[in-house]
Formats: structure tokens, C-alpha cells, sequence
């Protein structure tokens, strides 16, 4: 069996669905947010159970799965970049990965476990998943959270048989209807522009940066959960890969594909960018993909244009349809 936390989440479900695109149903799903409390995400999936999250570590040590988990994909996490509470994060981002990654290294267990390109800070060092994890300065403690188990994660002599850090870039899609403050600006654009006809982006508070000309790596989570089913299938060097398209572009340039594939002219309400963040804010994102495409991984099928399109077509404007 395949045990996928985060499953009642955004990339945790669309992990369950690539899952079952390729026949596998014999899924254990986990989540720290039970299906009384949400139950769209997986309403359309097929699995075998649900475990709640404080269970897992429990009926891992029981020793009644100790022959029956084929992949362990963990997902689930606090993904708040503004989170302030260290402890917590501690807990839940780096101590129970910890935990399943020790569980999987004693029973010989593929692992792969969601890492961050919040680990790259404001980016002076690059982003490339070569450099040592060490030498990053991540900017909040989200990422911070992230970071100290990559570093912690490289220095284990003792590992499972195939272990993936997969450092997300700016993930976008269906699914993510329930991160609210922590959903993609797609998404958020989409709800505002079909309320107000307008889009509110931060004006820059750099010289080298015009309006609107910050840079993200915007990737589609199709793109995400395929590469993450075809590096356990193709058995690539275990390590840690950034997944992104690899290619920055503009704020800009998603706001107009959003507008076009809502059938409307552009019209953008330039924002002060509060304080509390300039510090912070990331002008240039990119992924450095190069390690992933020498391990002979598949280029990414969805651009901005063609990820857009897809998303506001076949679910955004389906009523937030589920992936």
C-alpha cells in the first residue's frame, strides 16, 4: 500500500489522483483535517483508508504495516509561510518527518517528502538543489522548518533505499480551494476579478523592478504529481530536486492570462506593499531544474499559458471542479 499524508489537502489529493490515474487504489490517505470536517477532495478518489495524522506514527510502530507499505509520500505539513510559532513547526515540518523518514530507512521504504523553495531565502544564493543546504538563508521560519530537515536529511548515513526532498516552487491548481491565505495568486485572481473586474498586485519597492515585472516560477500541480510518480518509477539518485518550470516570469504575464481566459481586459490596481513584508518578499524566483533533467526526468507539459487555460477552463470556471 501507498500512505500519502496531506491527502486532504492541495498537493496531497492531487498526489491521491495521479495515484489512481495510474490504477493504484490501495491508498492510505492522512490528514490532521478528518472527512467530517472536509470531505470534497477525496469524495471522487479511490482508497482504501483514512488515518488521521496523530495516528500514523502510532500504527506505523505497531508493527502490523511493517511488510505491507510499498511508498511512503508525505505531504502533509504547516505550509503558512507566516506562521511565527517555532515550536509548532518544529513539531509538525521537521520532527514527524524525522519520524517517517527513520520508520522507512529501518524497513526499507521509498520516501518522499515535501521540502520548499522558501529554503532559498531572497534568493542571493541562487536556487539550485546542487549547493549544500546549509549555505541558504531562508527569510521566515516556515522555511527555516523546511531547511533543517534537508540539512538534517543530507548528513543521515543510514537512509531508506529511495529518498526525494521535493523543493515546490509557486504551485498553482485545482484543488487548492481550501488554503484560503495561502492559495496561488490564479486563484485569488480569478475570485477577484469576478467580483470587482479588477486585480489588485504590490507595486515594487525596488529600482531594478518595475511594476508588476517581479518574477516567479509558476508551476502547474499536474506537472508536480507526475514527476513525483516517475522518480519512484525511474529510480533516479536520491536526494533532494526542485520542482518547478524553471522558467521565471512575471506577475504580469499571469494576471493577463487570467484576464484573457475570463474574457476581459486587463485592469490592474497598483498596491503599496505593506511593511511588515518588504523584508521578505522574494522579486525573483527560479528553479534550477538542471539535476532533475540529468536524472532523465520528463520536461514540464504545462506552461503559464497552457496551465491557466486548463485550470480556469476545466475547473475554476466548472464551480471550483475537483481534480
Amino acid at each position: 500500500m501507498v500512505i500519502v499524508t496531506g491527502a486532504n489537502g492541495f498537493i496531497g489529493s492531487a498526489m491521491v489522483w495521479q495515484l489512481n490515474s495510474a490504477g493504484v487504489v490501495n491508498i492510505v490517505c492522512v490528514d490532521s483535517i478528518n472527512l467530517k470536517k472536509r470531505n470534497q477532495l477525496l469524495a471522487n478518489k479511490k482508497y482504501s483508508h483514512f488515518w488521521e495524522k496523530n495516528e500514523l506514527i502510532e500504527k506505523l510502530n505497531s508493527g502490523n504495516y511493517d511488510n505491507k507499505v510499498e511508498w511512503i509520500i508525505h505531504m502533509g505539513a504547516c505550509s503558512s509561510t507566516t506562521e511565527m510559532d517555532v515550536e509548532f513547526l518544529k513539531e509538525n515540518n521537521t520532527d514527524y518527518t524525522r519520524k517517517l523518514f527513520q520508520w522507512c530507512t529501518k524497513h526499507e521504504i521509498p520516501f518522499l517528502y515535501a521540502s520548499s523553495a522558501a529554503v532559498y531565502g531572497n534568493g542571493e544564493n541562487g536556487f539550485d538543489d546542487h549547493t549544500p543546504a546549509e549555505a541558504f538563508e531562508p527569510l521566515n521560519p516556515y522555511g527555516r522548518s523546511k531547511s533543517e530537515f534537508d540539512v538534517w536529511a543530507l548528513l543521515q548515513k543510514k537512509t531508506p533505499p529511495q529518498w526525494y526532498g521535493v523543493r515546490f516552487f509557486n504551485v498553482y491548481g485545482p484543488n487548492e480551494y481550501f488554503k484560503e491565505s495561502m492559495s496561488s495568486v490564479v486563484y485569488k485572481a480569478f475570485h477577484e476579478i469576478n467580483k470587482t473586474k479588477k486585480l489588485k498586485l504590490f507595486k515594487s519597492h525596488r529600482s531594478d523592478y518595475e511594476d508588476g515585472k517581479q518574477k516567479r516560477d509558476f508551476v502547474y500541480v499536474k506537472d508536480c504529481t507526475n514527476w513525483m510518480m516517475e522518480m519512484k518509477q525511474k529510480k533516479i539518485p536520491s536526494g533532494i530536486y526542485n520542482l518547478g518550470f524553471g522558467t521565471a516570469r512575471t506577475w504580469l504575464d499571469l494576471a493577463g492570462n487570467v484576464f484573457q481566459n475570463m474574457n476581459r481586459e486587463m485592469d490592474i490596481n497598483w498596491i503599496e506593499m505593506p511593511e511588515n513584508i518588504r523584508k521578505q518578499y522574494q522579486y525573483f524566483t527560479e528553479a534550477k531544474m538542471t539535476k532533475m533533467w540529468n536524472a532523465k526526468m520528463s520536461k514540464p507539459k504545462w506552461s503559464l499559458e497552457d496551465g491557466i487555460k486548463d485550470y480556469l477552463q476545466n475547473y475554476l470556471l466548472k464551480n471550483e471542479a475537483i481534480l
